[in-house]
């Protein structure tokens, strides 16, 4: 499984979802994440039918982190034109890995 990666720190380890299904599909259904969960592409998120508040990361095509928000369950999130990836994690987590906008972020290992 890939790693998220900040200066050269691993921050968590990542799912990705790059298909359409698995994009549709992201976090709901389940009662928590360990982790991060990559979205690619995409430029908004919505929390609807979620059990738990997420962060949320919007991040350009060099995933350099663009906007940062935490969003309860059942919302839409705004979207970000420039936004090519998104990335989630459990509210808090951002926090935790001091996660903010301008870090730029790296995938290693294989998907």
């Amino acid at each position: 499984m890939p790693w998220l990666v900040h200066d050269s720190k691993v921050l968590a380890t990542l799912e990705v979802a790059d298909s359409l299904g698995s994009r549709m599909r992201g976090l709901l259904g389940r009662d928590g994440i360990e982790g991060a969960l990559l979205l690619s592409p995409a430029r908004s998120v919505h929390t609807f039918r979620m059990q738990f508040a997420v962060d949320v990361a919007y991040c350009d095509g060099d995933m350099v982190v663009l906007r940062v928000v935490t969003m309860a369950p059942n919302r839409l999130g705004r979207p970000l034109w420039r936004a090519r990836s998104v990335i989630e994690a459990e509210a808090g987590s951002f926090a935790r890995w001091n996660l903010r906008p301008g870090d730029r972020l790296e995938i290693r290992g294989t998907p």
